[in-house]
């Protein structure tokens, strides 16, 4: 002891070694939850206990694979798909044709129409995008834009535009997605997702 605090003192440090006297001493194994296996190929521990523990095969899900409720049909949500693509177009082209003739006259009324129309395409597109991505507010987007389409088509009766009788039956479209896109199925579709 006295010889340590020498050593402290001088700034020298001395190594203490020891030598084995006997067998280098070995630890246990700590215990794990690793399964080592020996190097026989058995199970470290157990005297083959386990038995035969068979691959896992991967499963191939099925329509159904919960046993829950199926899958719904997507033909609702089609169906609203295709009557908006055709809303929008119907809408743009009887737009462009109310701006055209009334740009003249009128032109406070076209800026109106050209904005509605604006609405009308941004929600339509908005709508199918989410629509086809299973987003719940898509089927509202979808019937607000077929309602702004039905206030530019109410415009031509304000106006008082004549047209071809088959522009006045357009408006059948807009009413044809509202009332696709409130289905019940549409919503189960949209949900699903």
């Amino acid at each position: 002891m006295a010889d340590d605090a020498d050593d402290r003192s001088t700034g020298t440090a001395r190594i203490i070694r020891r030598h084995p006297t006997g067998e280098i001493p070995v630890a246990a194994d700590p215990p794990t939850s690793i399964i080592r296996r020996h190097p026989s190929g058995e199970f470290a521990g157990s005297e083959s206990a386990t038995g035969y523990l068979p691959r896992s095969q991967p499963a191939v899900p099925g329509p159904n694979p919960g046993g829950g409720n199926p899958e719904p049909s997507p033909r609702p949500a089609i169906a609203v798909a295709v009557f908006a693509i055709l809303s929008g177009w119907a809408t743009a082209v009887i737009a462009t044709n109310l701006i055209i003739g009334w740009w003249r006259t009128d032109r406070l009324f076209c800026v109106a129409v050209g904005f509605l129309t604006a609405i009308t395409a941004a929600a339509l597109i908005a709508g199918l995008i989410g629509l086809l991505l299973r987003r719940r507010v898509s089927r509202l987007l979808i019937v607000v834009g077929a309602v702004v389409a039905l206030l530019i088509f109410s415009s031509l009766f304000v106006a008082g535009a004549r047209l071809p009788a088959v522009v006045y039956a357009i408006p059948v479209l807009p009413v044809v997605t509202v009332l696709l896109a409130l289905l019940p199925a549409t919503a189960r579709w949209a949900r699903s997702g």
